[in-house]
């Protein structure tokens, strides 16, 4: 059975890109082989440090988005990573709307897996809700709780929508906070989390000793999250 990924959560800043290329890493890691797609036409991080693996989709065109759908019926032996850009949200529900995409992905095999990131703050709850009323139970849905955009999830806990999460089934996961600095220098230097724990310490663009240890200890929680969710 095919699974595809969106990777979303609507909101600017909250570390959706971030999500998608761990995941893409741990894919990568584990032997699991991927397709992945990237919606920001501007800054698309999918195609920026995995570019062996990802290609461009338009949302505002439905045959580029097709094209996901596509993808997974002819290559279900692979994963479907899409790395959502802000603001696609309702282009992407028309899409699914005036497609019949998840009913069609029903007929194909087709799971459809929705991850919501979330920072700290009351739109990105807001915006769960949305998703959730929207969609309800037809979806499958993972929850991340980016610590890199704020560890407080208190208005998260205080809103119901945890509670609303786990009756839909959804998974609830926490991508722990890393050193800023370490993600501003394998950002600078357009890495991979691959190339940044394994690079030369004489490579100026390169992170240090202790610095590689941190990405390596970071990213060995995220996979321990990654397994909870079973990608």
């Amino acid at each position: 059975m095919a699974n595809i990924h969106l990777v979303g959560g609507e909101k600017g800043g909250v570390g959706k890109s971030v999500v998608a290329r761990v995941a893409a890493q741990y894919l990568i890691d584990h032997n699991l082989a991927f397709l992945g797609f990237d919606t920001d036409r501007s800054h698309g991080s999918l195609l920026r440090f995995y570019a062996g693996y990802a290609s461009p989709v338009v949302v505002d065109r439905y045959e580029s988005l097709d094209a996901i759908v596509e993808a997974a019926s002819d290559n279900p032996d692979k994963r479907i990573l899409v790395d959502l850009a802000a603001q696609t949200h309702e282009p992407l529900v028309k899409w699914m709307d005036e497609s019949g995409v998840l009913e069609m992905a029903g007929e194909l095999g087709i799971t459809l897996n929705y991850w919501h990131v979330m920072d700290s703050g009351r739109d990105s709850v807001d915006l769960l809700k949305k998703l959730f009323d929207r969609f309800a139970a037809r979806l499958n849905y993972v929850v991340v709780l980016n610590q890199l955009r704020g560890e407080n999830f208190d208005l998260f806990d205080q809103s119901g929508e945890r509670e609303r999460a786990l009756g839909l089934n959804a998974k609830i996961i926490t991508l722990k906070r890393l050193h800023e600095p370490v993600i501003t220098k394998i950002d600078a230097g357009s890495t991979s989390f691959w190339a940044a724990k394994t690079r030369s310490e004489t490579d100026v663009k390169g992170l240090g000793l202790l610095e590689r240890q941190r990405v390596k200890m970071w990213l060995r929680h995220a996979y321990e999250q990654l397994d909870s969710v079973g990608i």
